[in-house]
């Protein structure tokens, strides 16, 4: 079903990346920037993301032996460090999430580099170490993200959904990146997010039910040769329901076998020694896909009619 299933690492069938948003409270700001501070309830229901979630995640990954990559704005670095230390010493990957979960498609160039210069900035003074990683904060993936990824020597991007394995985005002046994809359906936003401050009424799933949906593309990637990467965000999976419901997905997954568990980067890594070597060859998406709006539509109006 896949025509070009990746050889991964020791005769693995897929690899899978548990990979968790930590979004806090950045998006209740950006959402409401002048009343914010007045939303209690909504800021504790973010806030037990860094507080509470990320310890319950980390013991977790620690009595499976996994190290996992985390996406982390920038701002919240700054205001949960505790959070940040207890990643990064437990040998977690921390990768570029923006700096407040600004959306880059709705910035102009000089905006999205701004803020995606200043996350990393956040990034190097707190760990040491350049990001090699970029998710756009809601996938909101703009037509220059490309250029300003490469101009700052990142490896990787996690936020498109064109395929089922890895695969390379290249610019118009032929710099190429790895690309990691995953979809919706591996997003916990559908499931479990509900939430009047964000104007989201999603009938919250059980536990079960959501990791129904997970395992059946664990078990489609598996047997085709896949990479399975969950989009996750600590206040909602790291309730704990639902990460006791984790821990049972991941002993599944333990127990089918032949599984690479790995961090992004080191899925980009392999990607490219066999780019490199030749053993296998990536498809390439040329972005950006459209240089505008299409001449079809013309002058219409946003908005027409699907």
């Amino acid at each position: 079903m896949i025509r070009n299933p990746v050889p991964w690492p020791d005769g693995a069938r897929c690899a899978v990346a548990f990979t968790f948003d930590m979004d806090a409270d950045s998006i209740l700001h950006l959402a409401h920037h002048r009343s914010a501070d007045t939303r209690v309830a909504a800021t504790s229901f973010l806030r037990y993301g860094p507080e509470v979630a990320i310890p319950r995640l980390v013991d977790l990954y620690a009595r499976f032996s996994m190290r996992q990559t985390f996406f982390l704005p920038a701002w919240c670095m700054e205001r949960y460090p505790a959070a940040v230390e207890l990643i990064a010493s437990n040998g977690h990957e921390i990768a570029h999430h923006g700096y407040l979960h600004e959306a880059p498609n709705e910035l102009d160039r000089d905006e999205e580099r701004y803020w995606l210069e200043r996350a990393t900035e956040v990034i190097v003074s707190m760990t040491g170490e350049r990001p090699k990683g970029f998710r756009a904060p809601s996938y909101k993936f703009s037509r220059d993200t490309l250029d300003l990824l490469l101009a700052q020597d990142f490896r990787y991007d996690a936020s498109l959904m064109g395929d089922d394995v890895p695969y390379l985005l290249e610019s118009p002046e032929g710099r190429r990146l790895v690309e990691l994809p995953s979809h919706y359906a591996l997003d916990d936003w559908p499931h479990f997010m509900s939430s009047r401050d964000f104007n989201y009424f999603m009938s919250i799933k059980a536990p079960d039910q959501a990791m129904e949906v997970y395992r059946a593309e664990f078990d489609a990637m598996w047997e085709c040769g896949g990479l399975w990467i969950a989009v996750w965000h600590p206040f909602l999976s790291g309730r704990l329901a639902r990460c006791l419901a984790i821990a049972k997905l991941i002993e599944y997954m333990h127990e089918k076998g032949k599984v690479w568990f790995a961090r992004l980067d080191e899925i980009a890594a392999h990607v490219e020694a066999l780019s490199t070597s030749g053993e296998w060859t990536p498809r390439v998406d040329r972005l950006p896909f459209y240089p505008g709006p299409i001449p079809e539509l013309g002058d219409a109006e946003p908005g027409l009619a699907l």
